[in-house]
């Protein structure tokens, strides 16, 4: 093909420096033409034979024409397609394109790796020495090697992200059909109320003059005062017997049993366990994810009582003011509101143990309740529920087989704590974005109610590890007994139903209480009055043979938390899904100073209202409590040694 341009109509342009300016400007599409060396060719045609040739071009002279290639490798064109070149552009310019559309694949792996890098830098070196204490980080390293997949371990120990296979629910529940077998003859032989009053009785504790032990009375105002609790309607756990937990646990040292499955301990016998130190758990002899009957604890539902109606107008009326709560500064300088020299610190109080010094300390750990050293202290959030959708029916309750626990400990210048305890065999853990946390066998919640000269000042409901004080005139009541709310799973106590977020904001994290069954305690009650001084427990003139050796047990009222080569466990940033069980009630600071349960700050509020914009914090209860080494020496002597 010659060089020389056609015209649109055919013919050639000739090839002359300049044109008439008579002749119109052809439509012709630039193109990027190669230089090569002229070429000179002739042509015979006449002028006549040349269509569309120019009109002022010379007949006399021969048109010189260059014949150049027509096909380029890179820019082939349809056949009867006009070319679609931009002017001005250039193909090597899309070079750097490409060259960096081949480059991002490894940039974006190179930042992916960097920022896994620098998160695992900072877990390893800020994170975990904040989120596990200093005399833990060792049975960490034994906990983390229990997995049995390398790339666990890693992820565990780079990232802390532990576990992650486990998420797989797969693998909670159990698959042998043998022990599927073992558990349903168990639920079917238990399926038939079991009498557990025998185990409540021990006679040993009746003197012969108790008839004349004032101290042993409970007085009449403390259960005219009783609170009343409204369970979640649609509760899975429902409170438990003590005695009816010991049957289907065996205590372990740590993850070794102490003693054969079928040889179970008491309430009477229970202290003497702690010859065996502070890491004993009273371990479920069930998989807890094959949900036994026990553990749910649904054959201790508050029945209705006769009468069938419990509502009245005191409760109607408060419900319909929304009102706002506050500081009671007056209630907090009056004489009733610091009393006591306190209780010891191996109990959980702000005394020292001037006879044992250095003693261990009840403390929330991540892996749960534990007695240990009072000297690394550390703060986690907590990690909790999603608004569980039941639905929610109003049932009027009353007597539950399993019995509370009522603890009269008089404090001093006609000032008295009443303590109502209630269990659980089960905590069910909050979820975040359906990720639980914070499950754990056996639970322990209490209300207090504190007195002076037999008159009701403040009530105290235990929330996780504080909790939350009001003044007596802020409470909702039925006639002159305070109400209150446990949370559905963890059960929580509240003032208020509804949802009640914590820790986090947004109320990703909450509790949820109803009006659910109302559970009235005296009914069915154990009592005791307790010496916070002396460390004496004694039964009341109300229950003069109930038991106290189950008061002393120093140990967890639950399992261990699991190992991770346990296929129902993980952890996620120090937070476990399954926890240590709780210590007992000996271990809430009984002999506390203000009402509230923890030594720090303690607000007394004169109205209860909107708590959605208050987002509260506490030592976190990611592994439970622990018994500190402090508190060790005083249960067990100042020759004590944990590891020995």
């Amino acid at each position: 093909m010659p060089i020389v341009p056609y015209l649109q109509h055919g013919g050639q342009v000739p090839l002359r420096g300049l044109l008439p300016s008579s002749i119109p400007t052809p439509s012709i599409s630039l193109v990027d033409i190669p230089e090569y060396p002229e070429v000179a060719i002739h042509t015979s045609q006449t002028p006549d034979e040349t269509r569309g040739a120019a009109l002022d071009a010379s007949y006399k002279h021969i048109v010189p024409t260059i014949d150049i290639p027509t096909s380029y490798s890179s820019h082939k064109q349809a056949s009867g397609q006009a070319p679609t070149f931009v002017p001005g552009a250039a193909t090597p310019s899309n070079v750097p394109d490409t060259q960096m559309k081949g480059r991002k694949p490894a940039i974006a792996a190179a930042g992916t790796f960097l920022g896994l890098f620098s998160f695992s830098q900072i877990y390893q070196n800020v994170l975990f020495t904040k989120l596990t204490p200093s005399d833990e980080r060792a049975d960490d390293i034994a906990w983390v090697a229990s997995s049995h997949s390398w790339l666990d371990r890693k992820a565990c120990d780079w990232f802390g992200l532990c576990g992650l296979a486990h998420l797989n629910r797969a693998g909670w529940t159990t698959k042998s059909e043998t022990q599927k077998q073992h558990a349903t003859d168990t639920d079917t032989r238990n399926s038939d109320k079991i009498d557990l009053t025998d185990f409540w009785n021990d006679a040993r504790n009746l003197p012969d003059d108790w008839e004349a032990q004032e101290e042993r009375e409970i007085p009449d105002y403390v259960l005219k005062h009783a609170p009343l609790i409204h369970l979640y309607s649609g509760e899975d756990y429902w409170p438990g017997d003590i005695a009816e937990h010991l049957i289907h646990t065996t205590p372990h040292l740590n993850y070794t049993a102490l003693q054969a499955a079928q040889d179970h301990p008491n309430l009477t016998d229970l202290g003497e366990l702690n010859r065996w130190g502070r890491f004993v758990y009273l371990q479920s002899d069930d998989n807890v994810e094959d949900r036994p009957e026990w553990l749910g604890g649904k054959v201790n539902i508050p029945n209705v009582p006769k009468d069938g109606n419990d509502d009245d107008d005191d409760r109607a009326e408060h419900d319909a003011v929304h009102g706002h709560y506050e500081e009671d500064k007056d209630g907090e300088n009056s004489g009733w509101w610091h009393v006591g020299p306190g209780d010891t610190k191996d109990k959980g109080g702000i005394r020292p143990v001037l006879t044992s010094p250095g003693l261990p300390v009840p403390t929330a750990t991540p892996e749960g309740d534990e007695l240990v050293n009072d000297d690394d202290p550390y703060w986690q959030p907590e990690l909790r529920n999603r608004h569980r959708r039941l639905a929610g029916k109003k049932v009027v309750g009353g007597r539950s087989d399993a019995p509370a626990v009522l603890i009269v400990v008089p404090k001093g210048d006609g000032v008295v704590d009443a303590f109502w305890f209630f269990f659980y065999s089960y905590n069910l853990g909050n979820a975040v974005f359906n990720i639980r946390f914070g499950n754990h066998v056996g639970d322990w919640e209490h209300t207090v109610v504190r007195f002076k000269d037999c008159e009701p000042k403040a009530v105290f409901f235990s929330e996780h590890s504080f909790g939350e004080a009001y003044t007596w005139d802020a409470v909702e009541k039925s006639g002159k007994r305070p109400i209150g709310f446990s949370a559905t799973g963890t059960h929580a106590m509240y003032a208020t139903p509804g949802v009640h977020p914590y820790v986090l904001p947004g109320g990703i994290l909450h509790d949820v209480t109803d009006r659910g069954p109302l559970w009235d305690p005296v009914q069915n009650m154990y009592s005791f009055t307790y010496h916070y001084q002396s460390d004496t427990l004694l039964s009341s003139n109300l229950h003069p043979t109930a038991p106290v050796s189950w008061f002393y047990f120093a140990g967890h009222w639950g399992d261990k938390f699991y190992p991770l080569s346990d296929a129902r466990q993980y952890r996620f940033l120090g937070q476990y899904h399954y926890v240590n069980g709780p210590l007992g009630p000996r271990f809430k600071n009984l002999g506390r100073q203000e009402i509230c349960q923890g030594n720090g700050e303690c607000v007394l509020k004169r109205w209860i209202g909107d708590k959605t914009k208050r987002i509260k914090r506490w030592e976190s209860v990611g592994e439970g409590e622990e018994m500190s080494e402090d508190d060790a020496r005083r249960v067990w002597g100042a020759e004590y040694d944990s590891a020995s």
